[in-house]
């Protein structure tokens, strides 16, 4: 079963996503691909480089401070960006996808922009994990250095919360406790077994 997982920036997607991993589901990781392809070496940076100039490249290396600090205050750079990443993601996560599926076997894909890519369709099923507006906010200032106009760009730069929850379903809230969410998890993981069985 491919379960689909996604959210928003700075709501607690990576801790849901270490605790399945713990549980021993498979994780197709979109962040660790688009890390991979804008790597020293990495299939996106000619492109990148193309697209954006020198001034987003140390020698050879992506300097992901200046890229983010650009596409992040305009959203014609940031489509000009998801042009590139989008398509060699997308191709790389299926791959994932095809090749750990297994009957009896629950992969995850770990997608942020997983409607924005309208990737709902490889998925059984999808869940949200979700936090309010403030935490995020505070969660991403504090975790990226942003002050709280950056934090909030970049988080309007993604579709609204509200409107994922409304499209998915389940909602895991991560505002409380790491073991809060463990139980929510738990729970659900144990409503999808119900649903598997014959």
């Amino acid at each position: 079963m491919k379960l689909g997982l996604t959210g928003s920036i700075a709501c607690g997607k990576s801790t849901v996503s270490t605790y399945l991993a713990s549980l021993g589901c498979a994780i197709v990781d979109a962040d660790a691909i688009s890390r991979a392809l804008t790597a020293d070496g990495g299939a996106a940076l000619p492109a990148v480089r193309q697209a954006f100039g020198d001034g987003v490249f140390c020698g050879d290396s992506l300097d992901r401070r200046a890229l983010g600090q650009l596409v992040f205050s305009d959203s014609q750079k940031r489509d000009e960006l998801n042009a590139i990443l989008h398509p060699l993601i997308l191709h790389e996560i299926a791959r994932q996808l095809d090749t750990l599926d297994a009957p009896e076997k629950l992969v995850i894909g770990d997608i942020p922009l997983l409607y924005e890519c309208g990737m709902q369709t490889l998925f059984d099923a999808v869940w949200v994990v979700s936090v309010p507006r403030e935490t995020q906010i505070q969660r991403l200032a504090q975790r990226d250095g942003l002050d709280r106009t950056q934090a909030e760009r970049r988080i309007d730069a993604q579709m609204p919360l509200a409107q994922k929850e409304q499209l998915a379903d389940a909602v895991i809230h991560t505002d409380g406790t790491i073991e809060q969410t463990q139980r929510q998890i738990d729970a659900l993981l144990c409503r999808l077994a119900q649903r598997r069985k014959p």
